[in-house]
């Protein structure tokens, strides 16, 4: 299992929309982050700054293979063209990235 942790900005007049949309998770949505091994998924946001976490832990073996199931679906991809234009991605992420990795620095169970 691999713990990974992502950041990006949200635009401050679509925080109540981007809850709502999240609190009402898609079906469809929850069913494929589990068949592509993701699991504990959470998103915290941090205001003022608008600032979005997300930590999940990855089960599968091949995550550049799961992360293209994900990108291929259809469903996922209506879901991205909600949330994508809410979210701002920090100016120092890395090239192809959309949400941030982050290092693990520390972890205790």
């Amino acid at each position: 299992m691999k713990r990974i942790g992502r950041v990006i900005g949200l635009n401050a007049d679509d925080i109540p929309e981007y809850k709502r949309l999240h609190a009402a998770l898609w079906p469809e949505i929850a069913a494929l982050l589990r068949q592509a091994g993701m699991r504990n998924y959470s998103i915290f946001l941090k205001e003022p700054e608008n600032l979005l976490f997300a930590y999940l832990e990855y089960e599968g073996t091949d995550i550049e293979k799961d992360n293209l199931l994900i990108a291929a679906s259809d469903d996922m991809k209506r879901w991205w063209a909600l949330t994508d234009p809410m979210q701002r991605p920090l100016d120092t992420r890395k090239q192809g990235e959309w949400w941030a990795d982050m290092e693990e620095v520390f972890h205790t169970d």
